[in-house]
């Protein structure tokens, strides 16, 4: 019909419209609708601090190996609270400039774990650390490289106080004498990450995975405390394991224990709880735990503590929700009395 083979003038204008034509479907027509993309109402935007980090991110090409995009399927649930959409993305993906549009932070490889929700997976600034300085310190199966030129070695000695240590593992510490600091960078690169978090949809909207999530957590509960169905070591695994270990041995030097632990095996579950809701700092000796008052509720407190005292061997009662309600707030007037 159009004799390409004869005319190459044809050829040459199909080509033309081809390419023009699928160009405005692939990238224009997409571009432009995203002009229309807006923040969420409860977004916050990216402190300076956090956005030099974002720049660090990139520098060492994180995005090469982690995407920050949760798709709607199965396999993506365990990485956010719901499917990504575009507004999540509004801040680090403004234009850097006229002609300098942001750099790709979506990613297309899936070797490391997505980085979307890390924020609100894994608030704590120590294991962050940890895993920059050396990942196997705290995930021993992990291929991911270490950052080591993001620390300094120092004397212990001449440590500041406002420089932040690094507390190793024995089998990664530094020679006698000598300790880990985090550089600034480290610093800004880990208050990137924790600024990554989903925040709540408008209007009440609820995006849910296929399947939804909560009959994985609901199913299957070990749990002695019949007052909630929460399955507590499906809790576990996603909120405390990632510090504790899936064993409860915790790692040394770094993270306590929990197997055979005092404090969870003590009678009354009071110190526990009161952990889990305001954390624990014990820099002389492990990694600052956050608290998770904010992240967590009370049944899902109470499951989480029941599977951790009667695990591993431990011989803890179950811990009911009342309980840990009747803690939170008696924490709760005695900061605001």
């Amino acid at each position: 019909m159009f004799d390409f083979h004869k005319n190459h003038k044809v050829l040459v204008i199909t080509a033309l419209v081809g390419f023009v034509t699928l160009s405005f479907i692939v990238a224009v027509f997409p571009a432009y609708q995203m002009q229309n993309v807006q923040p969420l109402p409860q977004q916050p935007e990216m402190a300076q601090n956090e956005r030099e980090g974002l720049n660090i991110y990139i520098r060492e090409g994180c995005v090469a190996c982690h995407t920050q995009q949760v798709r709607n399927i199965e396999m993506d649930n365990i990485w956010g609270d719901r499917p990504s959409i575009p507004s999540d993305y509004f801040y680090s993906k403004k234009r850097m400039g006229i002609w300098r549009q942001s750099p790709s932070l979506l990613g297309s490889e899936r070797t490391g774990p997505d980085l979307t929700n890390i924020g609100k997976r894994q608030p704590s600034i120590d294991w962050h650390l940890l895993h920059l300085y050396n990942p196997r310190s705290v995930v021993a199966p992990s291929i991911m490289p270490s950052y080591p030129w993001l620390f300094d070695i120092v004397d212990t000695t001449s440590i500041k106080e406002d420089d932040k240590v690094v507390n190793l593992p024995d089998a990664f510490a530094p020679s006698p004498g000598k300790t880990i600091v985090a550089k600034k960078e480290a610093l800004q690169l880990v208050a990137y990450l924790k600024s990554l978090q989903q925040t709540t949809l408008p209007d009440g909207r609820e995006e849910k995975f296929i399947p939804a999530i909560e009959p994985k957590q609901m199913a299957g509960s070990k749990d002695i405390d019949n007052s909630s169905s929460l399955n507590g070591e499906q809790l576990y695994l996603q909120t405390c394991a990632v510090c504790h270990q899936d064993n409860g041995k915790g790692v040394a030097g770094a993270f306590p224990p929990l197997e055979g632990s005092d404090i969870v095996n003590d009678k009354n579950p009071e110190l526990m709880i009161k952990i889990i809701l305001q954390g624990y700092d014990a820099r002389s000796e492990f990694a600052t735990m956050q608290a998770f008052a904010d992240q967590l509720s009370d049944a899902e407190i109470a499951a989480i503590a029941t599977h951790e005292r009667i695990s591993w061997g431990n011989t803890g009662s179950a811990v009911t929700e009342e309980e840990v309600r009747k803690i939170r707030e008696y924490i709760t007037q005695d900061l605001n009395p």
